[in-house]
């Protein structure tokens, strides 16, 4: 699953590296509001889940663990 979240952060901001950052992606400017658009709607296509609007807050996409942190919620 880390995998996967690295590869869709790359294709929405690959002049970063995600994998190797321990920094608030979105404090750290990584990404923006219209990121975190379309990272959740790749998210949902490539784990087959529906994120809930109360779930898409900034501290839910903040770095890798987060991430994965969600999606365990969704992905059985």
């Amino acid at each position: 699953m880390r995998t996967k979240i690295t590869a869709i952060l790359s294709d929405i901001r690959p002049e970063f590296d995600f994998n190797d950052s321990i920094s608030n992606f979105i404090e750290a400017g990584m990404l923006d509001s219209f990121d975190l658009v379309t990272l959740v709607t790749s998210l949902d296509e490539v784990f087959e889940i529906s994120i809930d609007g109360t779930d898409i807050v900034p501290e839910n996409f903040s770095n890798i663990e987060a991430i994965l942190n969600l999606l365990n919620k969704y992905v059985k």
